[in-house]
């Protein structure tokens, strides 16, 4: 047999990444299932003079599915028609809550599936008092059980010998309720080829996804015959399952109550319903500060290369357009994707501890309360707060989130929060267009800065109620899960985990930031006609008193008027007139979109300051807001950043799909066009009827 496919199947937090991350050390891909934001982990390992495919099932409780996830795991294992159906299930428990694991591994069975049994994290079974006889569970279950700690590697080797074991053959001891044999009996017709339970699980689940219409009609009409439901079938079988194992299960595991729980402890301080916020909102604080300052070194250092390596390109190779491509295209296209990955490694460094330690299930149980109106998640409350530094981190990390609907509607929602790239914008336009005044003691424009803010976070929640409402899910989400123990982190799991997460950023949405940075640099650097070629000329003849600097200011001015970019600013005029800007400021819309800052150095060149131009050096934020205040819209003759297009440009900004690394997060994480291109146009709408309104209020 050539690659068997080899499952693990567990409970979420028993360790089963852990075990999945050990068992393929680093031969492991990280991607999506087609079409849906469920993670997929491959991987593979060589043993036994063959090499294993190694597939790291989502986390359920049972083979019921509630969440796409689980949906997921049933679709692999009941369809006999699936790619990924596996030749053996390694079903992984941990030793303070075997029973949930012990009813997977009796599913799986009693499907006919060939099936193994692993304590994981079997080191926390002394720890904490629990004592398995291992003979015993084995005679339970009918399988060998292995034991082993993710951590350490203990057992690993020994449990991979094993995958070309044949289990033994299973008999069931689960009897289906006698009131529903009739509509079993009836349904087992329908599937002939079929064991009873995989009959039974089909009458059980509702709609099942790979059968046909007429074969889920036919189990519908069914169950309304027997007046039955999927709800009253599953809870039927969950209530006997559990009966049965209480009594089965008595003898093999006990455990001694004299053992404290360092976790009960813990946990009085970090679920308070007080200072448990005080500790989770400190931590925020902390995440936000790794985010927004101790990456900006890195930032800085990455910016600083590839502008070296950039200019280093410019002065050595002949100068043209190859030339200018390489080092203005795709050297600074490649800069503006790597210069992310410092925030990226920084904010999955605290996510994975938080994962690793068992703290993440308490944010969600603190949360989940506070966010579950809106639609969103516990865990939401991570990239909502890490989009205020950035969204292309704090998107990729509502991959935690194990509800589809609710990771979605968070990634969806995420770039309404007001990022750090925002700020520099936000500085220009309310030092043009706001009073430095006091209001009630207040500086006024610290008031507007700080309601920009506000703004962003009720456009975040009222976006994900509004979607929440139109997004159709077929699974209910409930809070229903264990809080795990808390222990160290597994320091090999964690650098696994940022790698993962930095390298699928780099090799995934990098592609789509490099292929708009290059689009981008065209439009700006090439233009039609004499004009954008002779610019030189033109500007030098008009302007023949001008310093070497400003004729060079004015000479970049000239060629960005004349360029693609240019007309394009133009010919989008019609369109943001309304909203009280001219083509010049159009210009600066289309550039932003490479990254947001980019606006304050595009307006700079146009205005012929320079795209040097720093408004962190006080001189040249003077410069640039002398220069703008100054400007004129010629569709209204009067100055281009009054009070009415200032406040309309800020609402833009705030509201407006933030850029092109977002757009291709998105896409990479939704693994989808189709809701990249909705959420696109949602936040470029909301922010187009924003601004309309608030100029054509205040002009």
């Amino acid at each position: 047999m050539n690659n068997p496919i080899i499952a693990l199947l567990g409970n979420p937090n028993v360790g089963k990444t852990s075990l999945f991350n050990r068992i393929t050390k680093l031969n492991q891909k990280v991607g999506n299932y087609p079409g849906i934001t469920v993670e997929k982990r491959e991987g593979s390992v060589t043993a036994n003079n063959k090499t294993y495919k190694i597939i790291d099932l989502p986390g359920t409780y049972t083979l019921f599915p509630n969440s796409l996830d689980e949906e997921v795991v049933f679709n692999i294992l009941v369809d006999q028609k699936n790619v990924l159906k596996p030749n053996l299930i390694v079903v992984v428990g941990e030793p303070s809550n075997l029973k949930r694991s012990i009813i997977l591994y009796q599913q799986a069975r009693e499907l006919g599936l060939p099936a193994i049994f692993v304590i994981n994290m079997i080191d926390e079974a002394m720890v904490k008092g629990i004592s398995i006889d291992i003979p015993k569970l084995e005679s339970l279950l009918k399988t060998k059980i292995f034991q082993t700690n993710a951590r350490t590697g203990e057992g690993i080797d020994k449990l991979i010998k094993e995958f070309d074991s044949i289990p033994p053959l299973y008999i069931s001891n689960f009897d289906i309720p006698a009131s529903f044999l009739p509509a079993l009996e009836e349904s087992k017709r329908l599937f002939p080829l079929e064991n009873e339970y995989s009959t039974w699980q089909y009458l059980a689940k509702g709609n099942v996804e790979f059968l046909s219409k007429e074969k889920n009609d036919s189990l519908a009409a069914i169950r309304l015959k027997y007046n039955l439901t999927p709800q009253l079938l599953q809870k039927e079988e969950s209530i006997k399952r559990n009966s049965n194992l209480e009594q089965s299960i008595k003898g093999i595991v006990s455990k001694d109550n004299d053992v404290k729980s360092k976790t009960n402890a813990i946990d009085k301080i970090l679920l308070h319903p007080f200072f448990g916020y005080v500790v989770f909102f400190g931590l925020l604080f902390l995440i936000f500060q790794g985010i927004y300052t101790w990456s900006g070194p890195a930032m800085d250092f990455i910016d600083t290369l590839f502008g070296d390596l950039a200019a280093y390109i410019q002065a050595t190779l002949p100068t043209g357009p190859l030339t200018d491509l390489l080092s203005n295209g795709i050297i600074k296209g490649i800069g503006g994707i790597v210069i992310f990955v410092p925030q990226i490694v920084i904010l999955y460094i605290f996510i994975s501890l938080m994962e690793e330690t068992g703290y993440m299930s308490r944010v969600v149980f603190l949360m989940d309360r506070w966010l579950r109106p809106f639609g969103l998640n516990g865990k939401s409350v991570i990239p909502l707060i890490s989009g205020v530094a950035c969204a292309v981190p704090a998107v990729m990390s509502a991959r935690n989130i194990e509800n589809s609907k609710e990771r979605l509607v968070t990634m969806l929602v995420t770039p309404f929060m007001t990022c750090s790239a925002r700020l520099p914008i936000y500085i220009v336009i309310i030092g043009l267009v706001i009073p430095e005044t006091k209001y009630l003691g207040f500086n006024l424009q610290g008031i507007i800065l700080f309601i920009l803010y506000i703004l962003g976070i009720v456009a975040a929640l009222g976006s994900a109620w509004l979607l929440s409402k139109i997004i159709k899910s077929k699974h209910k989400s409930f809070l229903i899960f264990e809080l795990p123990t808390y222990k160290l982190p597994d320091w090999k799991n964690l650098f696994l985990n940022v790698w993962d997460k930095s390298s699928s950023f780099v090799l995934g949405a990098g592609k789509i930031i490099l292929a708009i940075s290059v689009i981008l640099w065209a439009l700006g650097s090439f233009g039609p006609g004499d004009k954008f070629k002779n610019a030189t000329d033109i500007v030098t003849k008009n302007n023949p008193t001008l310093s070497e600097d400003d004729l060079a200011h004015e000479i970049s001015s000239y060629k960005v008027e004349h360029s693609y970019l240019g007309y394009l600013g133009m010919v989008i005029e019609p369109v943001v007139e309304p909203l009280g800007y001219d083509w010049k400021m159009g210009i600066g819309l289309i550039s932003s979109f490479a990254a947001r800052e980019v606006f304050v150095g595009t307006m700079a060149t146009v205005y012929s300051i320079g795209e040097d131009a720093d408004i962190e050096d006080e001189a040249s934020k003077r410069t640039i807001l002398s220069k703008m205040k100054s400007e004129i819209n010629r569709n209204t003759g009067l100055p281009a950043y009054n009070l009415a297009s200032g406040v309309s440009l800020l609402l833009f900004y705030a509201f407006a799909m933030q850029c092109m690394s977002t757009i291709a997060i998105v896409k990479k994480e939704t693994g989808s066009w189709k809701w990249t291109l909705i959420q696109t146009g949602f936040m470029t709408g909301l922010a187009y009827i924003a601004a309309l309104f608030a100029f054509q209020i205040l002009k």
